[in-house]
């Protein structure tokens, strides 16, 4: 089905969400056709978020919202959707859309096995309704479904749709830049340079993939490196609670822009505690790359300003391989907390691979590595 006629049948006027590859034809339309908007379209740093922000949105119009997401942000919405939007609270009513990743039959990577098994069942738990989009999912289908939804929406409950991989198209062309030079994958490939036998953990997407295929090409093995595939917004957490066990290794973390964003706070745990051990390295291309390129905020927030004011004594944004390289070797010799944000492109090679091991091998080798430090 052709997104724009989805929304047409969906007749809301405000949509709110964090990309997912998914719903890749949602997300390039509504950019194509709003761009980032506050009357009509804004990308939030995480599921709940956005759920909080259209319940401000139907608060002040009485018009009911539409919420995106990738079905591992299920998890980030149960507080809102239990405490505030049920029926038993505030009644608010709001429409889900949901990228089904990791459907049952349907071959995708581990960190969405579970998730996809428990997507629809979740939606019931938290009383939500939901309808399934595929391939053959006809307008008139969907408009019959809408109809029986309106009703639910009217007694202040809330609805889903759970879109299955393919099922919405989008013909337009939407382009995402900026103008930053640095490439990721040489950014983490200087990483591991200075980092050398350093424990690293790696942030969601293709900065993990990335970062495998590095230690591929220089012929290392994968022991050093703990891949965060799933939980996006938590290896600055990870890597804090090794700092703490294994004070005297220098324990480096590659963050992402959207993944910092989602769950800022953790920032401001590191800098109270301030490990003497602790390296996060910000990669900021101000996207959600690995779903599409939609924008994160990250790129008009003072990231520098936010680690310092979080507690961070030392903090530096970089834009070229020199400026890197120097703050990745102070940072290697400081006996300090260290954040370094450096100023990305957007894009990756199209033959990037995926980690090899599985992830329950990636955890037993890493953790054997540990027990050397």
């Amino acid at each position: 089905m052709n997104a724009e006629k989805f929304t047409e049948i969906l007749g809301a006027e405000f949509y709110t969400g964090v990309p997912d590859s998914q719903l890749k034809a949602l997300c390039n339309y509504l950019i194509a056709r709003y761009g980032i908007d506050p009357k009509h379209h804004v990308i939030a740093a995480n599921e709940g978020n956005c759920t909080a922000l259209a319940a401000g949105y139907y608060l002040a119009t009485g018009k009911v919202p539409v919420v995106y997401m990738q079905n591992s942000g299920e998890g980030n919405i149960i507080n809102p959707v239990a405490s505030l939007l049920n029926d038993k609270v505030y009644a608010i009513p709001m429409i889900f859309v949901i990228g089904w990743r990791g459907e049952p039959g349907v071959h995708d990577e581990p960190q969405h096995i579970y998730q996809g098994e428990v997507t629809v069942k979740l939606l019931e738990d938290m009383d939500i309704a939901s309808f399934i989009i595929g391939k053959e999912t006809t307008g008139e289908e969907l408009v019959k479904v809408m109809d029986s939804f309106r009703e639910k929406l009217k007694a202040g409950k809330n609805v889903a749709f759970v879109v299955r991989k393919g099922a919405l198209s989008f013909d337009g062309k939407v382009e995402y830049k900026n103008g930053n030079t640095m490439v990721r994958e040489e950014i983490i490939r200087h990483i591991t340079d200075v980092s050398g036998d350093d424990p690293i953990v790696s942030t969601t997407g293709k900065a993990s993939r990335e970062l495998f295929e590095i230690r591929e090409a220089k012929g290392q093995d994968h022991s050093r490196d703990f891949l965060t595939v799933g939980s996006m917004g938590h290896s600055s957490s990870i890597a804090l609670g090794i700092a703490f066990e294994k004070p005297d290794a220098k324990i480096w973390c590659i963050d992402g822009d959207g993944a910092v964003l989602m769950h800022m706070g953790s920032m401001a745990v590191i800098g109270a505690n301030a490990p003497k051990n602790l390296v996060h390295v910000l990669i900021n291309n101000g996207a959600h790359e690995t779903v599409g390129g939609m924008p994160t905020v990250a790129a008009k927030a003072d990231m520098i300003q936010i680690a310092k004011g979080c507690g961070y004594p030392n903090a530096v944004r970089v834009t070229t391989f020199d400026e890197l390289d120097a703050a990745l070797k102070e940072a290697k010799q400081r006996n300090e907390l260290s954040f370094i944000e450096v100023l990305c492109s957007i894009g990756a090679r199209d033959d990037l691979g995926r980690p090899t091991t599985t992830a329950r091998e990636n955890k037993e080798n890493f953790m054997k590595y540990l027990e050397t430090l």
